[in-house]
């Protein structure tokens, strides 16, 4: 029973995920990128050397935008679901992989409640939902840190075969996302070894065949990349989106300190719970089991590393997270339950309980009129029952395991059905409805005019060209004025006219078709 139950936990993960995955528009920030590049590149015959609105896009590996591009040619559009699932089934080949590698040391219960933390780990849920490659590159670091431990454990002595499978893991995963892909597992194996006193036997791992694999993976790529794109594009790709960022970051700088304030939201709800255990066990000097070891490893490694990078975000962090949720369950399962381990999974719970009044409270601000939402409110409703039964289950239970599998049920349950809300919230989440509704009041313009579409300040609205068809037009308030939007489409901010009250005045006069916080107004 408990071992089928660990069986049909990712159909079940599935189901509950399919509204978030299935019914959301794109985001502007990046989703909505992603295809602009992939519509560019199919428009160009291009595969290796990328293009963003005309101008080179070298801040990413192929592999992602080849996925995204599958997608366009095989399902004629960008189809959310099927791109959510190179997020999803990444997500569940790593809670598979750490099951696993747990199976001979933790019981079933242990790991069933360790893969529903991982889950609903604050951003992990998160990128398993959303459209980004950071968690298809985690599969890939996951499995070669698994495969370097089977030929650890194998005596050292790995052969040829699970050699290069180790290597061709690492390539897929610099392949996806960049350097990290290689750079994490081999820090990790690298202080491993030098932490276990055997760092000479790093070539046992680390030997011709991986070089080989990894070396000649890279020759194939940047040899493509200079042929279609050239020694700009090239160097672009090798040096300005890597050292660069590394030494002297252009975007997201962050002091060296960053991660050890970031990974306690992003390890939420269970950070207390985690990273206490962890504290807990590294300040009593208890003896880690050898799994224990390298997965504290791991975790130190890559916070170490990244620390020293100047371009830092909190999803740098996500190799990551699996050790910690899986690290702190070990000692957990060894740890007898006492007030201050049942104050870290209450904590937290909290806010679960809080989530039903403060839906109520909030609802009454007209700007947030969609909590009023009956499926907002059951989710809101779901996650304030959990809370309460996870504070009983906590304080009544012999053990947390009770606690912290209901805690994270009533969250996953509760996405799915607040998931159901999510097309009558796609109007502030993407522009698909905005451009939608542009299109249908270009469509009332006299018959054989040509349309343009033009934007005041939007957020990243070249990307609209996905929706439109064809590329917008950034103007200035003074343009509008001047009558430079003349017969065309405008779309903006709803919020942001109150700072132009000019221009405020004078759309007043036009038909303005409000689409959540946006308007679409024929001029």
């Amino acid at each position: 029973m408990q071992k089928n139950r660990l069986r049909a936990l990712p159909l079940l993960l599935f189901a509950l995920l399919l509204p978030a995955m299935a019914l959301r528009d794109f985001t502007p920030s990046n989703e909505l990128r992603y295809l602009s590049i992939a519509d560019e590149a199919l428009a160009d015959g291009n595969f290796f050397a990328f293009t963003n609105q005309g101008e080179p896009y070298a801040d990413k590996p192929p592999l992602y935008l080849w996925i995204v591009m599958a997608g366009r040619v095989l399902l004629g559009g960008g189809c959310m679901w099927f791109l959510a699932l190179f997020s999803f089934v990444p997500a569940l080949v790593i809670l598979r992989t750490l099951d696993r590698w747990t199976a001979p040391r933790l019981d079933e219960p242990t790991r069933f409640s360790g893969t529903l933390m991982l889950m609903s780990c604050g951003l992990f849920l998160g990128l398993a939902v959303f459209l980004r490659m950071d968690m298809l590159m985690c599969m890939f670091i996951t499995l070669a840190l698994h495969t370097f431990w089977q030929m650890y454990r194998s005596g050292g002595h790995p052969g040829r075969s699970r050699q290069a499978l180790f290597a061709a893991y690492v390539f897929l995963a610099l392949f996806t996302k960049g350097p990290v892909g290689v750079l994490v597992p081999l820090v990790a194996t690298a202080a491993f070894l030098a932490a276990k006193r055997q760092l000479r036997t790093i070539g046992r791992y680390w030997g011709w065949t991986a070089w080989g694999v990894l070396l000649g993976g890279c020759a194939l790529w940047f040899s493509a990349v200079w042929l279609e794109g050239g020694a700009e594009y090239l160097d672009n790709l090798l040096f300005h989106q890597t050292l660069d960022r590394a030494v002297d970051a252009f975007h997201h700088k962050e002091p060296f300190y960053y991660y050890f304030i970031s990974m306690w939201w992003s390890l939420a709800p269970w950070s207390l719970l985690v990273i206490g255990v962890i504290a807990a066990a590294l300040i009593r000097r208890e003896r880690l089991e050898e799994h224990e070891q390298f997965f504290l490893t791991v975790i130190l490694s890559t916070i170490g590393m990244l620390s020293l990078f100047s371009s830092k975000l909190a999803v740098y962090l996500a190799p990551a997270f699996p050790f910690f949720i899986y690290l702190g369950i070990s000692l957990l399962a060894r740890t007898r339950k006492n007030g201050w381990l049942a104050a870290a999974v209450m904590l937290p719970t909290l806010v679960w309980c809080a989530a039903l009044p403060a839906a109520a409270v909030l609802s009454g601000r007209e700007e947030l009129a969609f909590l009023r939402d009956g499926r907002l409110i059951a989710a809101a409703a779901i996650l304030t029952l959990s809370g309460c039964a996870t504070l009983w289950l906590a304080i009544r239970r012999p053990t947390l395991h009770g606690a912290i599998d209901t805690l994270a049920g009533g969250l996953l349950l509760s996405l799915f059905v607040g998931g159901f809300a999510l097309p009558r919230l796609n109007d502030r989440i993407g522009y698909g409805p905005l451009c939608r509704e542009a299109q249908a009041a270009a469509a009332q313009l006299p018959a054989g005019s040509a349309c343009e579409y033009f934007v005041w300040r939007m957020h990243r609205p070249e990307s609209m060209d996905v929706y439109l068809g064809r590329d917008v037009t950034e103007v200035s308030a003074e343009e509008i004025l001047a009558g430079r939007c003349a017969g065309g489409i405008l779309m903006l901010p709803a919020r942001k006219l109150h700072d132009a009250p000019e221009l405020e005045r004078f759309l007043a006069e036009r038909e303005c078709r409000p689409v959540g916080e946006h308007l679409a107004v024929r001029l």
